[in-house]
């Protein structure tokens, strides 16, 4: 024999779509012989189904490929499958007869729009095997197969995908193909079981037993489904590899023998299509919630840590307190803003998508929608912005109140020093042994100490007053500041106590001894050169401690103190000066740079001219730009955050503060978004609602023509208008009503999004409550209820539990136990969500 080869047949359909149908590998040779194995598989198939059909007219053939030489059987089966009659046949028995009534045959075909290729009368008439079982392959894929679709796929496919659903939930069994997926017998037995389950048990078949499991679906098939024995077990496993166009022969008379079951097959896809666009809601709403909720509790949390204000005592507490204000602005409080956008995005989806498919709108739990964030928000940031003011003006506070302590303490200490001393010497009773002269010289030195104790009148004064201040400004350490002051206040009464009585204790020793003095003027006069050298070296003496030289040479080390202080001070003010300049450059740029793409954004949003792709890509290519420029604004922070370190609080080089940048570039990143959203969702309602282009234009044209602020909304007046110029005669209560479903939440705008809305409202093709309750109706074989079985059996695992889960028991008379409620559950789709 020659070598195996692979030969193509190629069926042409006149309908705009060609479809190949290849055969085996290997399967005809070079000689045009068939496989033995396969051959004979087809042969019995081919000879089945054809009898399945000719039997109706009360004959049937036994050989195939010499029954159908002369074409009448031929011609017969053609009429028994499609209905119609064909030309008369030729009764002669001579050759160009027989090859007249097959090509009658032939056309027939043809005119059903099969294209036949390589097929002809010729070859039929001398018996050719080959092109034989082919034109019967032909006939079967264009009678039995070709109307066979699930989900728009090809012929082939739609029995392949068919045999998956209906044998999925069964263990054991996974169709893959037509050849080596059924030598099992499993497959046929799971689709006799799935449609019915009175005609064997599938729970006690065994995979290591095919010879069985065969022999019973094709006798089952053959008694109680009409389904004539095309092959025999053997034929199937004692081949490695099954003939496919065999087995998709026979399984296409289950398909077509179970046809009564595609109602209940059409049923089951529409609740499944509907349960999957609820499950898809509940999942958003669920989302929402918990997002809401999340984001809800952490502005529960932050706000009242804002709105603390109990200042702490000291600088380095009230820069820790900023500090974690700086941590919260840039890495907390960012995610959130993106989440509550986010949540806005999600919740504006979800209100299309229910809109889109009949239900009702979402309306979140209790102090959860968005009108309850948003103003949550607003307390947070009302609370934001107090608290940093707050923060500022603790900290110029401190540092005012940290000056002054400074001040108080030096000028104590210098008073302290000053007074080191004096109480010791005012208490002194060196005058009771003093001369005369001594007397009148501690008399000039005391005259001496009043002034300067006069002259210190002032710094004691100024002394309380910083101590009164620092009272009043609520200083921390407060008290011990009182406590100096106290200190230096008590020293400084008995001081002047000290003097008084030092002065008369001096004034009244003078008298006393200048009396005296006269009794000792005779000898006084006698050594009067002695005494006047004494009087003047003690006069020398007390002249040179009289003179203040200690505090003369204080104040001349204090000076060049002062210039390196000033001359600190003067760099430091510098150094301010560059923080200033170098945040404002920045800043004049990202200002007017957010302005500019806020701008952009807005004019995108407006545009009427290209398609809605061609906004998103522009909007997609925007927010790669913005999200690329986020580290100018970090660099910004960063300025900012020295220019707070080093409390400078005014720049009169730019008008933009940190809270203009960090506000408009929060408002940025959220309109990008928003209106990345809100044509995302102009997209959805276009593919549902089958809204052209050219129409979206002008609904978009309208809106901004009585857009009047230019902001994306419509006022009530302007919307009555724009409706009045489209030809709606508006009386107050019809206008009230459509009010009511564009601006539910009486915001007094309304957006594009409601307006499309509305626009559209009765053009979507979607489903009803009643049909999904007469979709369950079918599944349940005309019962008011249904059963878990016939859920599990009639729907995907995950959407029967879906229904077992939600539907509610069956309440009506004549019931059995576990009945369950589809009325209701349907109803309730399309009802208030119990969220």
């Amino acid at each position: 024999m020659m070598t195996m080869t692979q030969v193509e047949t190629t069926v042409h359909y006149d309908n705009g779509y060609e479809e190949e149908y290849m055969l085996q590998e290997d399967e005809w040779d070079r000689d045009m012989l068939l496989d033995p194995a396969w051959e004979q598989q087809q042969r019995k198939t081919f000879t089945a189904w054809c009898n399945s059909h000719l039997r109706k007219a009360g004959t049937q053939i036994e050989n195939i490929e010499e029954d159908f030489r002369n074409g009448l059987k031929l011609m017969l089966l053609l009429e028994v499958i499609s209905g119609e009659r064909l030309p008369k046949p030729d009764r002669g028995k001579m050759r160009f007869h027989k090859i007249a009534n097959v090509n009658k045959a032939l056309e027939f075909i043809t005119s059903k729009g099969v294209k036949l290729v390589s097929i002809g009368a010729e070859e039929i008439v001398d018996g050719n095997v080959k092109m034989t079982l082919g034109m019967i392959w032909t006939i079967i894929l264009r009678f039995a197969i070709q109307d066979i679709s699930v989900e728009e796929t090809s012929a082939k496919e739609g029995l392949l995908l068919w045999c998956q659903r209906k044998t999925a939930p069964y263990r054991n069994v996974n169709v893959q193909n037509f050849h080596v997926s059924w030598k099992d017998g499993l497959a046929f037995c799971a689709l006799i079981h799935r449609h019915r389950p009175d005609l064997l048990d599938y729970s006690k078949l065994n995979k290591d037993d095919p010879m069985g499991n065969l022999n019973l679906a094709f006798d089952i098939a053959e008694k109680h489904l009409d389904i004539p024995k095309m092959l025999d077990a053997e034929d199937i496993i004692n081949t490695p590899k099954p003939d496919e166009r065999a087995i998709m022969t026979y399984v296409s008379c289950f398909y077509h023998a179970f046809a009564g079951a595609e109602q209940a097959e059409t049923a089951a896809n529409r609740i499944c299509k509907v349960l999957g666009v609820n499950q898809e809601n509940e999942k958003m709403m669920e989302e929402y919630e918990r997002l809401a909720s999340e984001l809800l509790e952490w502005i529960r949390r932050t706000t009242p840590w804002l709105e603390n204000r109990t200042p702490e005592k000291t600088m380095v507490e009230m820069q820790r307190k900023l500090e974690d204000f700086r941590d919260y602005r840039r890495q907390h409080k960012p995610p959130k803003v993106q989440e509550k956008c986010q949540l806005e995005i999600n919740f504006n989806t979800l209100q299309t998508k229910l809109r889109i498919s009949n239900r009702p709108a979402f309306m979140p739990s209790e102090g959860k929608m968005v009108s309850d964030i948003a103003s949550a928000w607003q307390g947070l940031e009302q609370a934001e912005k107090g608290y940093e003011e707050w923060l500022l003006t603790e900290i110029r506070r401190l540092e005012r109140l940290d000056h002054l302590a400074e001040k108080f303490r030096q000028k104590a200490t210098n008073h302290e020093n000053w007074a080191s001393g004096k109480e010791l010497i005012l208490s002194q009773k060196d005058y009771e042994t003093a001369t005369l002269t001594e007397i009148r010289a501690l008399l000039r030195k005391h005259e001496a100490f009043e002034s300067d104790l006069a002259a210190h009148q002032d710094r004691v004064e100024q002394i309380a007053a910083i101590a009164q201040e620092l009272n009043e400004l609520d200083y921390h350490d407060v008290a011990a500041v009182n406590q100096r002051c106290q200190s230096i206040c008590d020293l400084w009464d008995k001081l002047g106590t000290l003097t008084q009585k030092r002065r008369e204790s001096l004034e009244r020793t003078e008298k006393l001894l200048e009396t005296i003095d006269q009794l000792f003027l005779e000898f006084a006069k006698r050594s009067a050169p002695f005494n006047n050298w004494m009087e003047g070296a003690m006069e020398d003496l007390q002249d040179m401690f009289i003179v203040h030289t200690t505090e003369e040479v204080q104040v001349k080390k204090l000076v060049p103190q002062r210039d390196g202080a000033l001359q600190e001070e003067m760099a430091r003010q510098h150094a301010h000066e560059r923080l200033r300049r170098q945040f404002a450059a920045q800043a004049n740029l990202i200002g007017p740079w957010i302005q500019a793409r806020m701008e952009e954004i807005g004019r995108c949003s407006l545009e009427i001219g290209g398609t809605l792709e061609d906004q998103m890509t522009q909007l997609k290519q925007f927010e790669h730009v913005i999200v690329a420029y986020k580290p100018n604004v970090d660099k910004l922070e960063g300025d900012h955050q020295l220019i707070q370190e080093s409390l400078v609080f005014d720049n009169k080089h730019t008008n933009y503060t940190m809270e203009h940048i960090r506000v408009g570039w929060e408002l940025l990143l959220t309109t990008i978004a928003r209106t990345i959203n809100e044509i995302e969702t102009q997209i959805l309602t276009r593919d549902a609602k089958g809204i052209s282009q050219q129409q979206m234009n002008e609904f978009r044209s309208s809106f901004n023509h009585f857009d009047r602020k230019k902001n994306g909304a419509m006022e009530t007046d302007d919307f009555r208008a724009c409706l009045i110029s489209m030809g709606y005669d508006l009386g107050e209560v019809e206008f009230a009503r459509i009010m009511m479903l564009v601006d539910a939440n009486a915001t007094g705008i309304v957006s594009f999004q409601s307006f499309i809305d509305f626009m559209t409202r009765e053009t979507a093709d979607t489903d009803t409550a009643e049909q999904v309750v007469a979709s369950f109706r079918i599944l349940a074989t005309d019962k008011p209820y249904i059963l878990v079985d016939e859920l599990r059996r009639e729907l995907p695992p995950e959407q029967a539990e879906y229904c077992i889960m939600r539907m509610p028991p069956y309440a009506g008379p004549g019931a059995p136990p576990g009945a369950l409620d589809y009325t209701a559950f349907s109803t309730a789709l399309y009802g208030e969500s119990d969220l």
